[in-house]
């Protein structure tokens, strides 16, 4: 059985670095000229799997947009992510889920088995302590699937709890790295990555993950190139991939247009695989 690291190591030297997110938030429905319903999602998610796939080395649906929509939405992610998968695109469910016990059982068993939503795979929350993941981490290392882990995110109320530094000198978001790194030692390119965020000050060392690197905040939100090299060391940029959202979605509902700019940011972050 593959590895998902390396199914998706290859696909960023196939396709380049870019993670592309499908966020169908209602002002972004609105712009496009949809309703803000099922139509109007199921027209948006169909318009970025057009558009998507085959042409990026990740897709991530934020689950959250489409939740809103009850029963009907969660039916158009299901078949977002079959469609996706079905075209050969790895496909990462922004899921952020994180509990205890036989309930992050049940989140992993969704998302990285082989039910309707399972995908290739999912974000998680260790904040209930990294221990509190092992059953995702289990089942994706069982199924060939990935996990990645909120390490050190942008938002503002993010740095009171993952800067503070424990006894033995490590950030807690230093403590997330390091025990991802430890999940991922021996392999060749491992498959549990972190998320730090592109448009932070600092970043915890990522010298030891040996896995990849999921940077959100690109584009609309003020991170880029020269943010992703400030924050990471030229050694590990191999490892990044850029999330770009907004930056593309913007350029809808054009399928053309989505490509070009699929397409003009590839070569933005192209100096990420040299």
């Amino acid at each position: 059985m593959t590895t998902f690291g390396a199914r998706l190591r290859e696909a960023m030297r196939e396709h380049g670095p870019l993670c592309v997110g499908i966020d169908p938030h209602p002002p972004l429905l609105k712009a496009w000229g949809l309703p803000t319903d099922t139509v109007g999602l199921a027209k948006f998610a169909n318009a970025c799997v057009e558009a998507f796939a085959g042409r990026v080395a990740l897709v991530k649906p934020q689950v959250a947009f489409f939740e809103t929509y009850g029963s009907g939405g969660i039916l158009v992610l299901e078949e977002t992510i079959a469609a996706l998968r079905e075209a050969g695109t790895l496909v990462l469910a922004d899921a952020k889920r994180g509990d205890i016990g036989s309930t992050m059982d049940a989140y992993a068993h969704a998302w990285l088995a082989d039910g309707p939503l399972g995908t290739d795979a999912v974000t998680v929350s260790p904040y209930l302590g990294f221990g509190s993941l092992a059953p995702a981490l289990d089942l994706a290392a069982a199924n060939g699937r990935g996990v990645f882990v909120l390490a050190a995110t942008s938002n503002p109320e993010g740095a009171e709890l993952q800067r503070i530094t424990g006894p033995d000198g490590r950030t807690i978001a230093q403590r997330m790295v390091d025990d991802a790194a430890a999940v991922n030692a021996g392999a060749d390119f491992g498959s549990v990555g972190v998320v730090v965020g592109a448009t932070l000050t600092e970043a915890p060392d990522l010298s030891k993950l040996n896995g990849p690197i999921l940077m959100p905040g690109v584009g609309a939100q003020g991170g880029g190139a020269d943010s992703i090299r400030a924050l990471v060391p030229e050694s590990d940029l191999g490892a990044v991939l850029p999330n770009v959202s907004r930056e593309v979605l913007k350029s809808g509902p054009s399928v053309a247009a989505l490509q070009a700019r699929v397409a003009e940011l590839a070569e933005e972050f192209a100096f990420l695989q040299n």
